[in-house]
C-alpha cells in the first residue's frame, strides 16, 4: 500500500518558496496481525513504513514451539523503578518472564542493560561467568550526542535495541497504526478549538543547540509561545497534549540531528492532533515513519521567515490546511510505551530468535554512523 501522490501546496503557488517535488512514497511493509487479548495497537496491526517490521528480526529462528523466556533487567533506567508489566495482559506476547532480580542471574535467557546507568557507574556489570547461550542486550533511545563511554563495550553485547531502524530489536518512539475503517472526519482545527497558532515545549535549553538557533530566528517572524522549564510551566492541571490541543502547529525540534532520531516531541504533537514542524534528520528519514504531508519540515523553505509565511497562510486556508490532515482519516497515532512496551518487545525477540550468539564488535562506530 502506498502513500498515493502528494503535491506540496507550497510548491509554485506562492512566490519564493523552495518547489517541493512531487513525491510518491510506496510502503514496503505495512504490517498488520491480530493477537488474542492485548493493547489495542496490537489488535489493529502497526504500520511502519519503508521500515523493518520490530516483531521480525534478522537471525535464525529457533526450531520448534519456543518455549517461555526469563528476561533480566539490570538497572531501571535513569533510576526509576517502575513495576514490570505482564507481556501477555497488556500487548498480547506470551511466554516472557521479566524480573529485576539480580538473583536470577544464572537462570536468565537475556539480560538488558540500559545504556545511561552502566557507563556513569551507577551499576556495574554482571561480575559473575556469563551462563552459556545467555544474550546481552544493550537497550539506549538516546541520540548519538548525549551518549558517551561506548568504547568500553565492545564485545560485550550480543543484541542492541535503539530506534534505529538497523538495531538487531527496532523500537521507534511512535508509529502509525491503520484504522480498521477509514475515519469520516479528520481532527477538527477551527479557530474556537484551536485558537492558537504554535508552541514549544521545551525543557532542556542550549543556546549551541540547533533547535534554540533556529527558533531565535523564527520568533522574528511569527509569535512562538513556549512553555516548559525553557519557558512558561504548563498549569498543574495540565499535560503537554492539553495544551496543545489549543494548537495548530508545534514545534517538534530535536535536540540533536541523527538518523532516525525522531523522538516524542513528534509523536506527542501528532497525538495532540496538532500539525508539527520538525528539524531533525532529513526529510526522507521522516517520511519513513509517516506520509510526507503529515509533518512540516523546516527544511522546506530556504528561510525561518517563509516558514512563518505559510505556517500563518495555513491558518487562513482550511482547504490547505486540510492537506495536512487527511491521512487521519487511514491512520492513528501510536506513543510508545516507555518502558514497558520496550521490555516485552525484547523478550519476544529472545523468545523467538534465540540462535544468535556472536557478540558485537563495533558498537560505538555503528552507533555513531
Amino acid at each position: 500500500r502506498g502513500w498515493g501522490r502528494s503535491t506540496s501546496p507550497r510548491a509554485a503557488k506562492h512566490p519564493g518558496l523552495r518547489r517541493s517535488k512531487t513525491r510518491r512514497v510506496t510502503v514496503l511493509r505495512t504490517s498488520c496481525f491480530a493477537a488474542l487479548g492485548g493493547a489495542l495497537f496490537f489488535l489493529l496491526g502497526v504500520c511502519l513504513l519503508n521500515l523493518p517490521d520490530p516483531r521480525q528480526q534478522a537471525f535464525p529462528l529457533t526450531e520448534g514451539e519456543p518455549r517461555d523466556v526469563t528476561l533480566l533487567l539490570w538497572t531501571h533506567p535513569f533510576g526509576r523503578y517502575r513495576r514490570l508489566p505482564d507481556c501477555e495482559a497488556r500487548f498480547g506476547i506470551r511466554g516472557c518472564v521479566l524480573t529485576d532480580d539480580r538473583r536470577m542471574y544464572p537462570g536468565a535467557d537475556a539480560i538488558i542493560m540500559h545504556h545511561r546507568e552502566i557507563t556513569t557507574n551507577a551499576t556495574a556489570l554482571p561480575s559473575d561467568p556469563r551462563p552459556r547461550g545467555q544474550k546481552w542486550i544493550w537497550m539506549n533511545f538516546e541520540s548519538p550526542s548525549h551518549t558517551r563511554g561506548l568504547r568500553r563495550f565492545e564485545g560485550v553485547f550480543n543484541l542492541t535495541m535503539t530506534y534505529r531502524a538497523d538495531s538487531d530489536i527496532f523500537l521507534p518512539y511512535g508509529y502509525l497504526v491503520p484504522r480498521l475503517r477509514p475515519h469520516a472526519n479528520a481532527p477538527t482545527h477551527t479557530r474556537p478549538r484551536r485558537p492558537h497558532l504554535l508552541a514549544w515545549v521545551i525543557s532542556n535549553w542550549s543556546e549551541s543547540q540547533a533547535r534554540v538557533a533556529y527558533y531565535r530566528r523564527l520568533v522574528n517572524y511569527v509569535d512562538v509561545d513556549v512553555f516548559g522549564r525553557a519557558g512558561v510551566p504548563l498549569p498543574e492541571d495540565s499535560t503537554v497534549a492539553r495544551t496543545v490541543r489549543r494548537y495548530l502547529f508545534y514545534l517538534a525540534l530535536e535536540n540533536s540531528q541523527h538518523p532516525d532520531y525522531i523522538t516524542e516531541k513528534l509523536w506527542n504533537s501528532l497525538l495532540a492532533g496538532a500539525i508539527p514542524v520538525v528539524l531533525g534528520p532529513p526529510r526522507e528519514n521522516y517520511e519513513r515513519f509517516l506520509p510526507p504531508e503529515a509533518f512540516i519540515h523546516v527544511d522546506d523553505f530556504p528561510s525561518p521567515r517563509l516558514l512563518a509565511q505559510y505556517l500563518l497562510l495555513l491558518r487562513r486556508s482550511p482547504a490547505l490546511l486540510q492537506r495536512h490532515l487527511a491521512w487521519r482519516r487511514s491512520y492513528s497515532v501510536h506513543l510508545t510505551a516507555f518502558w514497558a512496551e520496550h521490555y516485552c518487545t525484547a523478550c519476544r525477540a529472545v523468545r523467538n530468535h534465540r540462535l544468535r550468539t556472536n557478540t558485537i564488535t563495533n558498537l560505538q562506530r555503528w552507533f555513531e554512523s
